[in-house]
């Protein structure tokens, strides 16, 4: 490891979570780091913003979390953060016309919800549940050699997961893990995370469940980096649009600017989105194939949308997934109930659509409209509401897409130049497209780094 007396410049491409939780952590290794983001500000497709109309602080998308991620509460507590996440063990699922059931994650009636729990699930539905999720869990931990060719449907169908047990669970459990419908979403990326979440389950003997954060993202994740910056004397420069990385036999010795500049490193974290990898990697010896692979993972978009509306609508829990909407699975957040907001005259509501292929290509009003005449039918209090402000959020790039034929794509943070590394959800973790994947990508790839021996790439 290098001397802290002699710190390395370590240059950091892309200021979204992973190229954070990268530079937090080389400054606290003691290293000299310069973070290169190309927009005016940090946190990439993390950020919170002002709502004209209404003064209120929403954020680009909704985050839920869950308490496995063991490098994203690394990074929280190195920001000061943690303290603002909640695990309430329970949402609840949502059907037209109001009816609503509890889903549990802790303690016995977790079981209900494992074995179906959809309001019209008779005993004989709940056994064929069990008989399935058991043949689900099996083999997500001892995959069938053919799982990377199907689809997460076709794995249910062969499972013989039920109808029900699917609509109430499964279908919307897969979704929100891969931000892809059961139809498109690869079998093999949900079987590795499920078998990821069953592990650590038995390591820490507690199931995995679902929390949410009580502030907004800029306070959860961008804002302690930046103390922890200026404390360790991190530079951030924004603005600053990376071109190349520049190799100087063998090692990385800078990153080329936009405006022809050179930035001179040690050594380099690129942390940007497959999205936006193309030519950076330039004179990185198997850069073809890595930007095969980002060009075949593709992306997947979301759309978030902040209903402002003037009156509440009497949710169960937090976190309501609304079952059988448009075509996807859709989620509604109470932020009353997550902030401790006071609504003062219009009650937040954050939607989130994930696969939203569709949806992505309408206009905001046509958005607002759409998901206000979803919360109709869910929601009887809804029926006379009145939209105060409506704050619609495309993300055509929100994810990398993992279909069929992508879960062996994902490059790892390691290259052939040793003092290059990348960072990023997209990069190999033992993740999906989650948070934790991104800050995941970060540990290995700062740990590959300060592995490295004294004086390496000086």
């Amino acid at each position: 490891m290098m001397d802290s007396l002699d710190p390395r410049h370590v240059v950091v491409i892309g200021g979204g979570l992973a190229g954070l939780a990268a530079a937090v952590w080389l400054a606290e290794a003691g290293e000299r780091v310069t973070l290169l983001e190309r927009r005016g500000r940090l946190g990439g497709r993390t950020q919170a913003m002002r709502v004209a109309g209404v003064d209120d602080l929403a954020d680009n998308g909704q985050h839920v979390v869950a308490n496995g991620y063991r490098s994203l509460w690394r990074y929280l507590d190195s920001v000061g953060t943690r303290e603002h996440l909640e695990f309430p063990g329970a949402g609840s699922l949502r059907w037209p016309g109001g009816r609503t059931v509890m889903l549990h994650t802790r303690g016995f009636r977790a079981w209900r919800t494992l074995l179906g729990a959809h309001p019209d699930a008779g005993p004989l539905d709940r056994l064929r549940a069990l008989r399935a999720t058991l043949r689900l869990v099996r083999q997500a931990l001892r995959q069938p050699a053919d799982l990377a060719g199907l689809t997460t449907e076709q794995w249910f169908q062969r499972v013989g997961m039920p109808a029900k047990a699917r609509e109430a669970l499964w279908d919307w459990l897969a979704l929100g893990i891969a931000a892809e419908p059961v139809d498109r979403e690869s079998a093999k990326v949900f079987a590795d995370v499920l078998a990821t979440g069953i592990r650590i389950g038995i390591r820490d003997r507690e199931a995995v469940t679902i929390g949410y954060p009580t502030v907004d993202l800029d306070t959860l994740y961008v804002s302690g980096a930046e103390e922890v910056f200026r404390r360790h004397g991190v530079e951030v420069r924004h603005r600053a649009v990376a071109r190349r990385i520049v190799v100087t036999e063998g090692r990385a010795t800078g990153v080329l600017l936009a405006d022809g500049s050179v930035v001179a490193a040690d050594a380099v974290v690129c942390a940007v989105p497959n999205s936006a990898i193309g030519g950076l990697l330039d004179e990185l010896p198997e850069h073809p194939e890595i930007y095969a692979a980002a060009d075949k993972l593709g992306v997947t978009p979301i759309v978030s949308t902040n209903l402002y509306l003037d009156r509440p609508l009497r949710t169960k829990s937090a976190m309501e997934a609304l079952i059988g909407g448009t075509g996807v699975i859709d989620e509604v957040f109470d932020r009353q109930r997550m902030h401790g907001r006071t609504p003062d005259g219009a009650w937040l509501y954050c939607l989130t659509t994930s696969g939203a292929y569709t949806q992505i290509h309408k206009s905001n009003e046509e958005i607002v409209a759409e998901q206000m005449a979803l919360i109709r039918r869910y929601y009887p209090e809804a029926a006379d509401a009145e939209v105060v402000a409506g704050h619609v959020v495309k993300m055509p790039k929100a994810t990398f897409s993992q279909v069929v034929g992508t879960d062996d794509l994902r490059p790892g943070q390691r290259t052939s130049v040793p003092n290059l590394v990348l960072a990023g959800d997209w990069t190999r973790t033992d993740w999906s497209a989650t948070m934790e994947s991104a800050a995941q990508s970060a540990e290995r790839a700062v740990a590959a780094l300060l592995e490295l021996p004294t004086g390496q790439g000086k």
